[in-house]
């Protein structure tokens, strides 16, 4: 094998190895249980690194893909429009996100009425997403139901990605990868809210 086929055969394990967007093997879905039960230092080691807030779309509108609420409301971000909004794009058979889920719901709590926080799973039975969200218990959070896979879609998002819109329903910022959303990084991020 010629070093320049080895670079390549490694770069693509890399890549595999940390994208959050491909659904395990069998199902389609990996359980959320196995999930949960994935050592701290594995989910670490497959994780994006959240140390890059992407600007690069500041200004832009949210796309008008459309999801559901979790009793089953037709929605879409534009709905959202008069008050800040939180999108986080998650699923359960995504560690990251999983990992992230507790550090998400603390934050909105602390952010109260100022900023919506949702979290729209990106789970292709939705079921699992509501049992996830059941269990867990993240009562701050408003669980949203996207199996089409609409926003991930539009935003060609891995998971999770979390985007901080303004109450003019254009964009602010993006974060890929989990991060402890109650860590002083994420606490100057959500200050721009407003």
């Amino acid at each position: 094998m010629t070093s320049r086929s080895a670079i390549v055969c490694l770069l693509a394990t890399a890549l595999a190895a940390t994208a959050c967007d491909r659904a395990s093997p069998g199902n389609g879905q990996a359980d959320a249980n196995v999930v949960a039960a994935a050592s701290s230092d594995e989910v670490t080691a497959s994780a994006p690194k959240a140390d890059k807030v992407d600007r690069s779309h500041k200004g832009e509108a949210a796309p008008d893909a459309a999801f559901t609420t979790a009793d089953g409301k037709p929605a879409t971000l534009a709905g959202y429009k008069g008050k800040p909004l939180l999108v986080n794009l998650w699923a359960t058979w995504c560690a990251p996100c999983v990992k992230e889920m507790p550090t998400l719901n603390t934050a909105a709590e602390g952010l109260g009425d100022r900023v919506r926080v949702i979290a729209v799973s990106q789970d292709m039975e939705p079921a699992k997403a509501t049992a996830f969200f059941a269990e867990r218990k993240l009562p701050a959070l408003a669980l949203h139901l996207d199996p089409k896979l609409a926003l991930s879609t539009a935003y060609a998002a891995n998971l999770p990605t979390t985007i901080l819109y303004g109450s003019d329903g254009k964009e602010i910022w993006r974060v890929t990868g989990d991060l402890d959303w109650t860590g002083a990084q994420a606490k100057g991020l959500l200050a721009e809210a407003g």
